[in-house]
């Protein structure tokens, strides 16, 4: 019986070795004797360690250790980030993913630095004016400018009215830089509530944004306000002059 035992064990794949796939990884740890052993002398033979000798303090610890930024060189204008042949020092995970994958940046070296160099030429002909540029005029397109005017006194739209109230909404803009549609906008008039214009906005002299402006009759006089329409900005509303009515430039 015995026998048969051992034979049913033998043919079984309880003994199976399974391959195991071991991957180095590179973690360093540095540590500390908190209780040192005591010195001994020249030809001396050393003297048996105990038990404390073996207990170890953390000192660092390389797996969250933060890793000091990566420096590139751009090959393309980055918006957010720089022009071509500007060297930027971003995190490493950044720099990997967004920048030297898909081939908009090169590691820094004297090489790349001298290759990648804008010229003074390249410059000038250059279409962006700065790097966050382009981030702002995609900020102020997607705005819904709210345009709040005086409902018991006359008044024309001017480029101070459009500053306002572009400060309200957090940004702070010259009036040189505001250019307002060719026929002048006046009121009140209550069949220009809640219709839209164009005003373009100049940044650096150089990018334009179209602005979306919603105007709004606002009174001193709590009885003679109009009703208040709540998250009026997701509504559609009509255009004032017809739709893509031009801004002067």
């Amino acid at each position: 019986m015995l026998g048969n035992v051992a034979k049913m064990l033998g043919s079984s794949g309880l003994c199976v070795t399974q391959s195991v796939l071991l991957q180095s990884s590179r973690n360093t740890f540095v540590l500390k004797r908190r209780f040192p052993p005591n010195l001994y002398k020249k030809n001396q033979k050393p003297g048996k360690l105990r038990g404390r000798h073996f207990v170890y303090d953390l000192v660092e610890d390389t797996t969250i250790k933060k890793k000091p930024n990566l420096e590139v060189v751009l090959t393309a204008f980055v918006e957010g980030v720089g022009s071509k042949g500007d060297v930027v020092s971003l995190k490493p995970n950044e720099a990997y993913n967004k920048l030297l994958l898909p081939g908009l940046a090169v590691y820094k070296t004297p090489e790349n630095v001298a290759k990648y160099a804008t010229e003074k030429d390249e410059k000038e002909t250059e279409v962006h004016s700065s790097a966050y540029a382009q981030r702002t005029v995609n900020k102020l397109e997607s705005l819904i400018l709210a345009v709040v005017m005086n409902k018991d006194h006359p008044w024309v739209i001017e480029p101070w009215h459009i500053k306002l109230s572009l400060r309200k909404a957090g940004y702070y803009v010259p009036d040189s830089a505001i250019a307002l549609p060719d026929t002048p906008i006046t009121g009140p008039d209550l069949l220009k509530q809640n219709k839209e214009f164009y005003c373009t906005v100049t940044i650096n002299n150089l990018e334009q944004a179209r602005v979306r402006c919603r105007i709004h009759h606002w009174s001193t006089e709590p009885s003679d306000r109009l009703p208040y329409v709540f998250e009026h900005w997701k509504l559609d509303a009509e255009p004032l002059f017809g739709e893509g009515s031009p801004a002067k430039a």
